[in-house]
C-alpha cells in the first residue's frame, strides 16, 4: 500500500511539473532515462551474479558464514567481504535483501552494506593519492569502525 501511495505522489509530483513548466519536465525525463539506461547495464549483470552467488551458496551456507548464530567472526566475515568489494548502491540492497532472506543475520548484512559503501580498500591507492596516506587510512579505520559499532546496535535493536 505505502508503496502505491508513493508511486501516486511522484505521478502527480510529475504532472504537477509538467503543466508548470513542460519543457523543463520534459528535459528532466530525457536525463533521467538516460541515467536510467546507464544503469541498467550494470544491473543487468549483477543479476544474475547474485542468483549465481545465492545458486553456489545454499542458505545453510550462508547461515553459517554470515548467520545471526556466527557472531563475531560473521560480522568480521561480512566486514572482510564489504571492504574489499567493489559493487554500487543500487546492487548491494537488493543482495542484502536476497542474503537476509537466505539466513544471514541482520549485524552482519549490516556491517556488509556500510562496510561496502564506506570502507574502500580497492580504492585506497586513488584515495591516498587525493588525500594522503594518513587521511586516507584514518578516514577507512573510522569508516570501518563505525561500521561495526552500527551493526551491533542494529543487531542489539531489531533482535
Amino acid at each position: 500500500m505505502f508503496t502505491a501511495i508513493l508511486y501516486g505522489l511522484a505521478f502527480g509530483l510529475l504532472l504537477l511539473s509538467f503543466f508548470k513548466d513542460r519543457k523543463k519536465t520534459k528535459m528532466a525525463l530525457k536525463k533521467s532515462w538516460k541515467s536510467f539506461e546507464n544503469i541498467l547495464p550494470q544491473m543487468l549483470a549483477i543479476l544474475p551474479l547474485i542468483g549465481l552467488v545465492l545458486a553456489i551458496l545454499s542458505p545453510e551456507t550462508i547461515s553459517g558464514l554470515i548467520g545471526k548464530q556466527s557472531g563475531w567472526l560473521g560480522i568480521a566475515i561480512a566486514a572482510t567481504l564489504g571492504s574489499i568489494t567493489l559493487i554500487p548502491g543500487f546492487v548491494a540492497f537488493p543482495l542484502a535483501a536476497a542474503l537476509l532472506e537466505a539466513g544471514a543475520g541482520i549485524s552482519q548484512i549490516a556491517v556488509f552494506v556500510s562496510t561496502l559503501m564506506m570502507v574502500g580498500i580497492v580504492t585506497l591507492p586513488v584515495e591516498m593519492k587525493y588525500f594522503g596516506k594518513r587521511a586516507t587510512l584514518t578516514r577507512n579505520a573510522l569508516a570501518l569502525f563505525f561500521s561495526v559499532a552500527i551493526a551491533l546496535i542494529l543487531g542489539g535493536l531489531i533482535a
